[in-house]
């Protein structure tokens, strides 16, 4: 049988260093192919190829097979199929979306460049589209602006875009990282219901191993930009040939953290309550939670739940419409005055969920861990850089890596810069606001290690907000479950999680 797409020794080079290949993939109609690996493995590189989209100074070569036919990469030819024959889901919608023009707007741009349609036809076009997504209200859901969709509906309207054009092969490139399980879930099982019902050819590219042992088919792993293994899925899940897939399948497995008694309590949040402008409904409504110095409270809860609100009014950053008590060793942060507030503002780290977003572009590794030391008016500049590299290599980090770009860094070394960053002031408090959501499977790992051995050796306590109840149980004494704005239980974590999984 013709695969309906195939790749032939594809290389892709920066001048005379090659970063990828030679690979040799195919894909068959109707079917889901998995492409795993970690950060800098390949895998975003394979989809620009395919798309004909490197960036300038990188250049591919190999040929491309669509249906039998050979197409040279990166030929006009090839750049030809993008979006009809090859369509792309980008990773992250709001990155992806227009926040200035409707959704709409933006899909039926799409529809008529793409299949010729005129105004009224695109329109038609465009609500079929999402009514097939399972969008509700979808003429309505036409004449709104991406920042007024939940998370799980600004994939969908990617989706949409995808299928604008009636593509064979559709390129999903991580298309849950961003999505907490329920939601990945139904993102998946409506790409696998859209894979049998069109005779999709789906290429997915994912960290999330369980995920991808679910719905590909087959699988193929990537490895420093080399192809190491591939084969059906399950096989290859069930009896791995390659220590490099059986490393990321252990890193799937993370034991619980060793039990020690908790210290004095640190962090008081009662009867916290949060309201935005406009909302029909407050979005966090009498919460209350202790933490104490030396332990990790994890807070979990669906997108939309209300988790990074509360972790916003711990920063002092939702500015209007908080009520309740935020207690720092006693001290009202709800209370404080400017003056005061940048002062327990030191004791308070924060690590947001993307790296590359939370790091200055155009600022030096060792200037962005040294930035909080400068701000806060600690010590001289040769003092706030030895301190710099000595946090840098607490967090695991070579010390060469302080001259370098943000962007020459992989996710998880960005986790660790951020990491590094925000025990710049050697704060009591720690608040991780989905900290390895964006991270494979082995980086992943990684950077739960590092948090459990700083809680340890420093004293830490972790606020460590999550949708992700593997990353919970590895780090986190106990767990508050939050839905709709409210704290619904907590406890230890062994037995929320347990409870949480059973209700889900």
């Amino acid at each position: 049988m013709t695969p309906r797409l195939a790749l032939d020794a594809l290389q892709v080079r920066a001048g005379t260093r090659t970063l990828l290949g030679p690979v040799d993939l195919d894909l068959r109609a109707g079917e889901c192919l998995g492409l795993v690996g970690e950060s800098g493995s390949g895998k975003s590189l394979t989809v620009l190829s395919l798309l004909g989209l490197l960036p300038p100074g990188l250049a591919a070569t190999g040929t491309l097979r669509l249906d039998g036919r050979a197409i040279a990469i990166d030929s006009p030819e090839h750049r030809a199929l993008r979006g009809r024959a090859i369509a792309w889901m980008p990773q992250d919608p709001q990155a992806s979306l227009h926040p200035l023009r409707t959704v709409g707007a933006q899909l039926c741009e799409s529809l008529r460049a793409l299949r010729g349609l005129d105004a009224a036809a695109a329109k038609r076009e465009a609500i079929a589209l999402f009514e097939r997504l399972q969008l509700p209200e979808p003429a309505a859901m036409l004449q709104r602006h991406p920042h007024q969709l939940s998370g799980g509906q600004r994939q969908r309207v990617l989706l949409a875009l995808a299928l604008a054009g009636a593509p064979m092969v559709l390129l999903a490139d991580e298309p849950t990282s961003a999505l907490d399980p329920r939601l990945a879930g139904e993102t998946l099982q409506l790409l696998d219901q859209l894979r049998r019902d069109l005779g999709l050819s789906v290429l997915l590219v994912s960290h999330d191993l369980p995920l991808v042992a679910t719905y590909a088919q087959r699988v193929a792993i990537l490895r420093r930009g080399e192809l190491v293994e591939r084969g059906d899925a399950a096989a290859v899940f069930a009896h791995p040939q390659h220590e490099y897939t059986r490393e990321l399948l252990a890193a799937e497995h993370l034991p619980p953290p060793p039990q020690a008694a908790p210290g004095p309590l640190l962090l008081d949040i009662a009867a916290l309550s949060v309201a935005y402008p406009r909302a029909p409904a407050p979005a966090l409504r009498d919460a209350s939670l202790q933490l104490h110095r030396g332990e990790c409270l994890a807070l979990v809860g669906e997108s939309g739940s209300g988790k990074s609100t509360l972790g916003r009014a711990v920063l002092r950053l939702a500015r209007s419409g908080t009520a309740g008590r935020i207690a720092l060793d006693g001290e009202d942060l709800l209370a404080a005055g400017r003056g005061r507030l940048r002062a327990l503002r030191r004791r308070i780290g924060v690590v947001f969920q993307d790296p590359y977003a939370s790091l200055d572009p155009r600022m030096r590794v060792l200037d962005l861990v040294a930035e909080p030391l400068r701000i806060h008016g600690i010590g001289d500049g040769d003092a706030r850089q030895a301190k710099a590299r000595a946090l840098l290599s607490d967090v695991g980090l070579d010390p060469a890596l302080a001259r370098r770009w943000p962007h020459e860094l992989s996710g998880g070394q960005r986790q660790r810069v951020a990491i590094a960053r925000a025990l710049a002031t050697d704060p009591d408090l720690l608040v991780c606001d989905e900290a390895v959501s964006a991270l494979d499977t082995h980086h992943r790992a990684g950077v739960l290690a590092l948090l459990a051995r700083l809680k340890r050796e420093r004293g830490l306590a972790l606020l460590f907000i999550t949708h992700d109840f593997a990353a919970a149980r590895a780090l986190a004494e106990r767990t508050a479950i939050i839905a709709d704005g409210r704290i619904t239980a907590c406890g230890p974590t062994a037995m929320m999680l347990a409870g949480a999984a059973r209700t889900g």
